[in-house]
């Protein structure tokens, strides 16, 4: 059974900084594509950020420049480090790999 966990996330003040994780078991992150998604209450889920299997980054416009998505090959983890917190980030951020999804994590950021 395949299994994403996602950690990191909490309740900060807009300007913070946030690192979110998205562990992998069986399938490696190395190998296979990561994507962040997030999805805010009553809002449609959007696209955040990806890291291809070559190492290759992709993010979404609202958070392009704040955001940062990386890999630890080593731990079979990926990491979304996000800088500059604004309100509306406030969304559960979820990964995703081949067809599996993790819980989500919540990221809430006050003013």
């Amino acid at each position: 059974q395949v299994q994403l966990v996602e950690s990191g996330g909490g309740l900060v003040q807009a300007g913070d900084s946030l690192r979110l994780s998205c562990k992998a078991s069986w399938r490696s992150v190395s190998s296979e594509g990561v994507t962040w998604y997030r999805q805010a209450p009553g809002k449609e889920r959007v696209f955040v950020a990806v890291i291809g299997h070559l190492g290759t980054t992709l993010y979404g416009d609202p958070v392009k420049v704040r955001f940062t998505i990386s890999r630890d090959n080593a731990k079979n983890t990926v990491y979304m480090q996000m800088n500059n917190l604004k309100p509306e980030d406030t969304a559960i951020y979820y990964c995703s790999l081949n067809v599996y999804w993790g819980q989500g994590t919540q990221v809430t950021v006050t003013s």
